[in-house]
C-alpha cells in the first residue's frame, strides 16, 4: 500500500480507502461484511470512509463491529452528515449546529471510537448560514471529537467560502469527496484547481462508475444477476447513467488497453484516478473479499502518457466533464 498526505496537513491516508456506501447493513449480510473489512487491513488498507445516512445508520455500526480491536491510531476512519437519519424529524437532517453536534456523537457512538480522522459535510447546505456550520465543526475540533474536517460534493465557490471561514476558525479543512472516474469528470475544471488553492486533496467515490469500469456490463447482453444496476435499492439509478449502447461499447475499447498494461479493468480504473496529483485516495467498496484484494494492486501504478492518451481516444465523447453536474441540493 502506498500513502499521500491528505490536503495540506500532516494525515497520511492509504492510497486505497474503504467505503461502505451501498453494502453494509444492506446489500451485504454481516458475516460477508466483515469478511471484506478483514481483507482490506490485510491489504494494507488504513483509511475507511462511512456516513450515518448509510444504510440508514446500520452501516457505522457494522464498520465498528469489524475494526474493533484494531489499534486505534493505525486506523483513519471518516465519516459525514447532512442526509436525514433516524426518524427523520424536522431538525434530523442537514448542518445545523444542533443536527451537526447530535449526529457527530451518535456517529461516534455507532463507530465505537471517541473521535473520527475526518468529519465531513455530506453536501452543501443552502438553508443554514455556513458560518453556523462551520463554528459547530470548530467547536468538534477543539472538543477532540473530530482532528480534520472535510466536505462532500462541493462546488468550486462553496469550497472556497469554507476555507475561508476554516481560516479564520483556525481549523483543519482538508478535503472534498466527489465522485470521479474516467467516465465522470466534473471535478476537473473547477472543483480541482479551487481545492489546489484552499489546500484540499480529493478523496474520489466510484472510481470504477459503480462498476461499469470493470466490464462486466455488455452491448446487448442481460445485466448480470445480483449486480448493482439489477439492485433498485443499491444504485441501479445512479449506474443506468453509463449503460446506453456508446457508453458500454467505448468502454469495451479499455479491455485491450488493461491487458497490455497487465491490469485488470477495475486495477486500471482506480489507478487512473490516482494519476491526479490532487486525489489523495480513492475509495473502493466490496461485497467479497476478492475485489478488495483486485482493487488494491492498483496502488502505486503509474500510467504512461501514451496510456492515458489511449484511454482519452477509447472514451471519446462519452466522458461527463460539465462542471455544472456537481451535486449540490
Amino acid at each position: 500500500m502506498e500513502f499521500r498526505r491528505l490536503g495540506r496537513s500532516g494525515l497520511n491516508i492509504s492510497e486505497i480507502s474503504y467505503g461502505n456506501w451501498l453494502t453494509h447493513g444492506s446489500q451485504v449480510e454481516e458475516d460477508q461484511a466483515q469478511a471484506c473489512i478483514k481483507a482490506a487491513l490485510d491489504a494494507g488498507i488504513t483509511t475507511f470512509d462511512t456516513a450515518d445516512v448509510y444504510a440508514n445508520t446500520a452501516a457505522e455500526s457494522v464498520l465498528g463491529r469489524g475494526l474493533k480491536g484494531q489499534r486505534r491510531e493505525s486506523l483513519e476512519i471518516f465519516t459525514k452528515v447532512f442526509w436525514p437519519t433516524g426518524p427523520k424529524g424536522p431538525n434530523d437532517k442537514g448542518l445545523s449546529r444542533k443536527h451537526v453536534i447530535e449526529s457527530a456523537n451518535a456517529s461516534l457512538q455507532r463507530l465505537g471510537t471517541d473521535y473520527v480522522d475526518l468529519y465531513q459535510a455530506h453536501r452543501f447546505d443552502r438553508t443554514v448560514p455556513l458560518e453556523e456550520t462551520m463554528q459547530a465543526f470548530a467547536d468538534l475540533v477543539r472538543q477532540g471529537k473530530a482532528l480534520y474536517i472535510g466536505v462532500s460534493e462541493w462546488n468550486a465557490e462553496q469550497i472556497s467560502r469554507g476555507a475561508a471561514l476554516a481560516r479564520e476558525l483556525k481549523i483543519p479543512f482538508v478535503s472534498n469527496q466527489p465522485q470521479y472516474s474516467m467516465l465522470w469528470r466534473v471535478i476537473e475544471s473547477q472543483v480541482v484547481p479551487a481545492s489546489e488553492r484552499e489546500g484540499l486533496s480529493q478523496i474520489v467515490w466510484s472510481p470504477v462508475a459503480q462498476g461499469v469500469l470493470t466490464g462486466k456490463y455488455k452491448v446487448g447482453q442481460p445485466l448480470p444477476a445480483g449486480s448493482r444496476a439489477t439492485d433498485e435499492n443499491g444504485g441501479a439509478n445512479m449506474v443506468k447513467r453509463f449503460l446506453d449502447e456508446k457508453t458500454l461499447t467505448a468502454v469495451a475499447k479499455l479491455e485491450p488497453l488493461a491487458a497490455d498494461a497487465g491490469l485488470s479493468m477495475a486495477q486500471l480504473a482506480v489507478a487512473w484516478v490516482l494519476q491526479n496529483p490532487n486525489v489523495a485516495s480513492a475509495i473502493i467498496g466490496a461485497s467479497r473479499p476478492e475485489q478488495v484484494y483486485d482493487n488494491v494492486k492498483a496502488a502505486g501504478v503509474k500510467l504512461e502518457p501514451e496510456l492515458l492518451t489511449a484511454i482519452d481516444e477509447a472514451l471519446g465523447d462519452v466522458v461527463i466533464s460539465d462542471p455544472a453536474l456537481t451535486v449540490a441540493p
